[in-house]
């Protein structure tokens, strides 16, 4: 998979296609509704480059940098699953000024007919795109007429009769509400990242965790939660009973995903640590003391064994 970031790249020439099917948008979590779009264009891949087009920072971020909705995935994560699913190239536009002020029929003629040769273009029923949001499905279709290449609109994908969207994703993960996130998601919600040196308080206290540094900007979980782990160099799935938060018992500053794992004893430094979010247990707490915390601890384990062992 080639990744471009030059709004005046020339993609196609960097990999030697001469034609694209493409698909735009946000792509945040890569859910059930993305992959519908996605799949069309994975579809004409025999022939032609599939090519996904998607914008860092995303344009909430940009235009309302303190109000931004948090993101449920970041991008090493969704650049990642997109070489996976067999994408050819993605085309990460930097969402600045420059972008945001550009007409909508600037947009198709540079973006679309110029620098991809799209031959086709798949979009949701509520794609907007170019200054002020002026183009819409209708206004690329009749371009794509005009301008040589095809346009699919695929509806919305729905679950008990709700749009599947990243905000309803993300509604229900700050809600505790795992499985129903897991079944818009098609997957676990995930987190994941190398493993990097901590203070070993959790190995003191007969709790030894893997710690992985989360970005600056917080997700939508925070508690304690069972999980399953993949971990880089090691065979099949770990599971185990996870931290997100700032460690208040033990004065901590960053926020932090720590993994204690069950029956595991190795080193796990540096290694890359895929995190499946199965249940959440309850809210990160103060305890007045360290045994206090320990006999929390394994009541957490505990229970996370009960639920991981159902599922």
């Amino acid at each position: 998979m080639r990744l471009v970031r030059d709004l005046y790249a020339t993609p196609l020439t960097s990999i030697g296609a001469t034609a694209s099917a493409v698909t735009i948008g946000n792509f945040d979590g890569l859910h059930r509704g993305h992959r519908a779009l996605l799949d069309r264009v994975l579809m004409e891949s025999d022939s032609i480059c599939s090519t996904l087009v998607t914008f860092e920072p995303l344009p909430q971020q940009f235009f309302a940098p303190g109000r931004a909705s948090m993101r449920l995935q970041q991008t090493a994560g969704k650049l990642r699953m997109l070489r996976s699913l067999g994408v050819d190239l993605v085309w990460m536009l930097r969402f600045n000024a420059e972008l945001a002020t550009l007409p909508a029929d600037r947009f198709v003629r540079h973006v679309l007919v110029d620098s991809l040769r799209a031959v086709k273009v798949v979009v949701g029923e509520d794609f907007r795109y170019g200054h002020k949001r002026a183009g819409d499905a209708d206004s690329l279709s009749r371009q794509g007429r005009e301008l040589g290449f095809s346009v699919e609109v695929v509806p919305a994908i729905k679950h008990n009769g709700e749009r599947i969207s990243s905000s309803r994703i993300r509604d229900l993960l700050l809600a505790g509400r795992l499985q129903e996130a897991a079944v818009l998601l098609g997957r676990p919600y995930r987190m994941a990242g190398p493993v990097i040196k901590g203070r070993q308080l959790g190995r003191s206290l007969g709790f030894p965790t893997a710690n992985i540094r989360l970005s600056r900007q917080p997700g939508p979980l925070h508690g304690i939660f069972a999980v399953r782990c993949r971990v880089s160099g090691i065979e099949g799935q770990l599971d185990g009973v996870a931290s997100i938060g700032y460690r208040p018992t033990v004065c901590g500053e960053d926020l932090l995903l720590e993994v204690h794992l069950f029956d595991f004893d190795g080193d796990l430094y540096r290694r890359r640590m895929q995190v499946e979010f199965i249940a959440r247990l309850r809210d990160e707490e103060h305890f007045d003391s360290l045994e206090a915390l320990i006999e929390q601890m394994q009541q957490d384990a505990n229970q996370a064994r009960a639920i991981l062992i159902k599922q």
